[in-house]
């Protein structure tokens, strides 16, 4: 069926891809097949062939069977992107277990929050994170922690020097060890050769990934993604490249791979498609910048701000950059001033794209060779079909060019929020996904973001956008960043709120920027304050955490 958007895809994408009823294993065997002594990882000098990648999983996924994990039991994965998180993900995959991803950054409340409520019994998770896990591990149903150290893949030299540089910066930990604590490495080895009974068989429609939420507006949720989601999402990425060589391209992994959004871009689209994997724990300039040099780094998956510090650092001019031709940005807007700062310094365009953990995530993006209309997330992927309902009634589909909430129907859409049916209710309705975004379509089938719908500021009578104000904000040359919140005000319903990060030796007051404001917004989208703040808070992927802005400044509201 042919749609208004599918007339900007690049020649050569489909319009609809044939699915296969694959699992995410059936999708690292077929490269292991094809590829076999090809780069799966490339981490500091060491190297994993696929060959390697899959027999390291599989004696992990015989370990966790004689542990006694057993199919669709929850196994906590908490690790950066290191060899261990991707032999730990496709090893619990085979035991036939459904992987649940922590995100490295949680403090104890939240870890404990997630484990308990995914029922997880095994946690897989690096030694530097195990004060963190030890004091709520009685308060949860784990049963078995699996540590692993940074050093346990890295080559024999810098092995041997790891502890040494890890005291030195205060990164060695000494962990008291118990009976249901086990050394990851030590699972690998011991891991029955003799052991020839068959692991689990696994069907596209089982779960195999709890993905929580980022939980910007709340608690986060347990989104149930299928084998079919995710596969289904990986080929629709491959084909969005139309010239993509499949064993020949390289991705540079440092974009995190406990994000959907890192997930499915980067690590399960180079895995189908049997090409290296550059494997970066952390973003640091100088690292990326020689990883992209020394190993010809093609495709580059990141987030606006990873763009944004690469377009502004001096080293850029050192390194030989030209191998890069695919660069896609998600998980947080993408300022036009970035991609352009970024296509003069480096001659690549930006792909800018939208997806949510509850489509696995991606669902559109714009063209990477074709058109690039500024401020648009793209035109919707292959076999994705996209609707825009008015705000109301979630039903009446709006006019042509107005806001309406983004609903996506597709074979990468969850089955569900875990354990919460009523949430599931809101959100699927006959196969449709409420998005909870606000955009509008152009008339050439490429769709904007207006705002989050629960974000949505209602002052004086009217709606603003907070996404609106912080355009304008940013647009002062003296603005680094901006978020917008509305507060509880008692003549306004609600009073709009800017708090603000001044760029490196620029100074400007509260009046100055409300002037500023006063020429390109209607007086009701105004700020009525400006709080100045050094950082503001924003998730690991960039996404403004307005409910903390809002929890704070609520108290302080009619005081005074």
């Amino acid at each position: 069926m042919h749609r208004s958007w599918h007339g900007r895809y690049d020649p050569g994408v489909p319009f609809s891809l044939a699915h296969p009823n694959w699992t995410l294993p059936d999708m690292l065997r077929r490269s292991v097949n094809r590829f076999p002594n090809s780069p799966a990882l490339l981490f500091y000098g060491a190297c994993l062939t696929y060959q390697d990648l899959d027999h390291l999983a599989t004696r992990f996924a015989i370990s966790l069977r004689s542990l006694g994990v057993r199919p669709q039991d929850r196994v906590a994965i908490m690790l950066p992107n290191l060899p261990q998180a991707l032999i730990a993900y496709y090893g619990a995959l085979l035991a036939g277990a459904v992987v649940v991803q922590i995100n490295p950054l949680y403090v104890s409340r939240e870890i404990e929050a997630q484990l308990n409520d995914s029922g997880s019994e095994t946690m897989v998770a690096l030694d530097l994170f195990h004060s963190r896990i030890e004091p709520i591990r009685d308060r949860t149903a784990l049963r078995r922690t699996i540590l692993t150290g940074v050093q346990d893949f890295l080559p024999p030299l810098r092995r041997l020097l790891y502890p040494i540089k890890a005291r030195m910066s205060g990164h060695w930990t000494r962990i008291k060890k118990h009976p249901s604590m086990y050394d990851f490495l030590g699972l690998l080895k011991g891991s029955a050769e003799g052991d020839t009974s068959p692991l689990p068989s696994l069907g596209p429609d089982d779960l195999a990934l709890l993905q929580y939420s980022g939980g910007t507006t709340g608690t986060a949720k347990g989104v149930m993604l299928t084998h079919r989601n995710l596969v289904a999402n990986a080929f629709q990425c491959r084909y969005w490249v139309p010239d993509f060589r499949e064993g020949h391209e390289v991705f540079l992994g440092v974009i995190p791979f406990f994000h959907a959004y890192g997930l499915s871009t980067c690590q399960h689209l180079a895995v189908l498609a049997g090409c290296p994997l550059i494997l970066l724990p952390r973003f640091q300039i100088t690292e990326v910048l020689e990883a992209i040099q020394k190993y010809r780094v093609t495709i580059f998956s990141g987030i606006p701000a990873m763009f944004m510090k690469l377009s502004e650092s001096p080293k850029v001019g050192r390194y030989d950059l030209r191998s890069l031709r695919v660069c896609l940005s998600g998980a947080s807007p993408l300022r036009a001033e970035v991609q352009d700062r970024f296509r003069r310094l480096i001659g690549v365009e930006i792909s800018e794209g939208y997806g949510l953990t509850e489509a696995s995530p991606v669902t559109h993006c714009n063209p990477v060779y074709g058109e690039h209309p500024e401020g648009s997330i793209g035109v919707p992927f292959p076999d994705t079909d996209v609707r825009l309902v008015d705000l109301d009634s979630g039903e009446r589909a709006v006019p042509a060019g107005g806001l309406g909430e983004l609903v996506v129907r597709g074979p990468q859409v969850m089955q569900g929020y875990w354990n919460k049916p009523s949430e599931t209710r809101s959100v699927l309705r006959d196969g449709w996904l409420y998005t909870g975004d606000i955009a509008r379509e152009d008339a050439r089938g490429f769709f904007y973001l207006v705002d989050r719908k629960k974000d949505m500021i209602k002052s004086r009578g009217e709606t603003v956008y907070p996404r609106e104000v912080e355009d304008v904000l940013c647009g002062h040359p003296a603005v680094q960043d901006a978020v917008v919140v509305g507060v509880p005000d008692p003549l306004l319903g609600e009073a709009v709120k800017a708090y603000v990060v001044l760029a490196d030796g620029h100074r400007l007051s509260e009046q100055e920027l409300i002037g500023y404001c006063r020429q390109g917004l209607a007086k009701f989208k105004v700020p009525s304050t400006v709080e100045f703040r050094q950082e503001l808070p924003r998730t690991f992927v960039g996404k403004a955490l307005r409910r903390v802005l809002r929890e704070e400044a609520a108290p302080k509201v009619g005081v005074g």
